[in-house]
């Protein structure tokens, strides 16, 4: 992947449905070009698909917080397991350092977060976890 494709695949996360005329326009490359490294990018398994995201509506705000878990190495499975049960959490990453996962949650309020964060703390397994409120999004390409 060189620059332009990287341009070409900003230009779908922020919409999908843009047609490759625009995206072209924008990019100052020719349609067929833009045509071309898509079905390339498709093709080679780089682009996987493509998704609709919904708008929450206006009247249901979202809280949204970072929960950083320290695991016991040996029960990481069955704690990614348990975690598939709470709706609350949206995105569970593996990660390297002082942590060892790295969970995105959002719930209506802040006290249903709480919540989490205390019921999380209780798996077995959790060693210890460390949270962060989100006050705003400053790049979001899902």
């Amino acid at each position: 992947m060189d620059q332009l494709d990287r341009r070409i695949i900003a230009a779908l996360q922020h919409n999908a449905r843009e047609s490759t005329s625009k995206i072209a326009a924008k990019l100052g490359v020719a349609r067929t070009t833009v045509h071309e490294r898509i079905n390339r990018m498709e093709e080679r398994g780089v682009i996987a698909g493509y998704s609709v995201v919904l708008n929450s509506p206006e009247d249901a705000p979202r809280v949204q917080v970072v929960v950083l878990l320290e695991v016991q190495q040996k029960e990481t499975k069955r704690i990614i397991n348990r975690l598939e049960a709470y709706p609350e959490v949206k995105l569970c990453l593996s990660i390297n350092g002082e942590f060892d996962l790295l969970l995105s949650a959002e719930a209506p309020r802040i006290e249903d977060l709480d919540i989490l964060v205390d019921d999380l703390a209780k798996i077995p397994g959790v060693l210890r976890t460390n949270t962060s409120v989100v006050f705003g999004r400053r790049i979001d390409r899902i």
